[in-house]
């Protein structure tokens, strides 16, 4: 009876490349923000925008460069927790914004 190598047993991990374009898309990532706060190139909405979006990009390249949720196999339950995650996170959120928008005192 041929043995398996222990080391299949494991998920493949990223390459050295992948994580060094990850961590560098990360610093520009977080450096976007941080300079057109503290120079106040936008202002407003344009700066929240920004923001968000700079904060939407950063989740996106954590997942994939980090935690390797593109290379998942078959049955993606990692990506359905995290789905289940977001789902209850944001009911939470708009919830309470909902309550502290109508519940007002007369």
């Amino acid at each position: 009876m041929a043995q398996q190598p222990a080391h299949d047993s494991h998920e493949a991990h990223g390459s050295l490349k992948s994580y060094v374009i990850g961590f560098v898309m990360s610093l520009v990532l977080t450096a976007i923000p941080l300079i057109v706060v503290l120079n106040d190139i936008l202002d407003g909405t344009a700066a929240k925008v920004v923001l968000l979006g700079s904060a939407i990009l950063q989740f996106v390249v954590q997942l994939v460069y980090f935690m390797h949720l593109k290379e998942e196999g078959k049955p993606r339950y990692n990506l359905m927790v995290l789905i289940l995650g977001l789902i209850i996170v944001l009911t939470i959120v708009a919830g309470s914004i909902w309550i502290m928008t109508y519940n007002k005192v007369a």
